[in-house]
């Protein structure tokens, strides 16, 4: 049986939607459960669905629930994620963001910023959809789920050995604080934001396994090496700073784990039409979900993809009709 590592990183709402439509079609091409992976990494949106694949809840009805309609569905995400919350923290800010972000300009600038909302919407639907028992403590198999410390400037491996001792939903809501929408969560008079300020998809934290992993599944919303028709100047940018930090993560990792195998799954230009140019948009998520669904029939039958689920997830061998006809239809 070969020992896999499934990276989620971060991306916002649609980035979630890219996961689900993503790790949805993965099991049904090749029958594997991500819930059973030897080691999970979730950043951001990219936690929210380590936590459910850890708690067994990767369903449509995780995504969508009790709604009809995309109308509907896009004011229930909303009401579900943005709670409303009175801003504070702006010496903080000035402090641990703005003053060493002018040293160094980038994404730090935003840093324990003040926001309008808070997490715990966050927080409570991970309690509502995994439990209370799965909410207040850790899975069993190992899950890393990454934020970044305000006051230190670095970034926090939850779930690993020295991190703060806290459940999963405070880790999740804490992975997914977005600087200048959500506030920072408090843990232990520590302020914590979104993991992906220091990457979108921390693969490097793989290596704290003990053993050598067969394989390497790393689902990439934000690393995208594609474009989108009338992309705002923002999105390219974001999308190769995404991209260089995961090359650079990979290539760390091969030097450790040379006979790894690795399958990157990012969007094409058809899921970032869907997605952007706002991927914090509840009205975005079920086109982006639909999207990745037609992404994924072809890109899993990729050649450079297919084989390696079939070395890996024998059961994928049952699959191989369907995945010669897509590449067929491919061209």
């Amino acid at each position: 049986m070969s020992r896999v590592g499934l990276v989620l990183g971060g991306g916002g709402i649609t980035g979630a939607a890219f996961h689900f439509g993503a790790l949805l079609s993965l099991r049904m091409a090749t029958e594997w459960d991500p819930g059973s992976a030897d080691v999970v990494v979730g950043t951001s949106s990219g936690a929210v669905l380590a936590a459910l694949v850890r708690s067994d809840r990767l369903s449509i009805d995780a995504l969508i629930g009790d709604v009809h309609g995309p109308g509907e569905l896009a004011w229930e995400l909303r009401r579900r994620i943005y709670r409303r919350t009175r801003p504070s923290g702006v010496g903080r800010w000035m402090r641990h963001g703005v003053l060493p972000g002018l040293r160094r300009p980038g994404i730090g600038l935003a840093v324990g910023s003040p926001a309008r909302y808070s997490t715990d919407g966050i927080s409570d639907w991970i309690r509502d959809t995994v439990g209370d028992a799965a909410a207040d403590g850790w899975p069993g198999a190992p899950t890393t789920i990454v934020a970044y410390e305000v006051e230190s400037r670095r970034r926090v491996a939850f779930g690993t050995e020295g991190s703060p001792d806290v459940g999963l939903a405070t880790a999740v809501a804490a992975s997914s604080a977005v600087p200048l929408v959500f506030e920072p969560v408090l843990i232990e008079g520590r302020h914590y934001v979104d993991g992906g300020v220091t990457s979108g998809t921390n693969v490097d934290l793989l290596l704290g396994h003990p053993e050598p992993l067969d394989l390497i599944i790393v689902v990439a919303p934000m690393a995208s090496l594609e474009g989108r028709p009338d992309a705002r100047f923002y999105e390219g940018y974001l999308d190769r700073l995404g991209a260089s930090a995961l090359t650079d993560e990979l290539a760390s990792v091969s030097r450790v784990w040379p006979e790894s195998d690795v399958i990157v799954l990012r969007p094409d230009a058809a899921v970032l039409t869907a997605s952007r140019p706002n991927p914090l948009d509840p009205a975005a998520a079920l086109p982006a979900f639909l999207a990745t669904l037609r992404s994924m029939r072809s890109l899993l039958a990729g050649a450079d993809v297919w084989p390696l689920l079939e070395r890996h997830f024998p059961p994928a061998r049952r699959h191989r009709s369907w995945a010669t006809r897509l590449r067929s239809l491919r061209g």
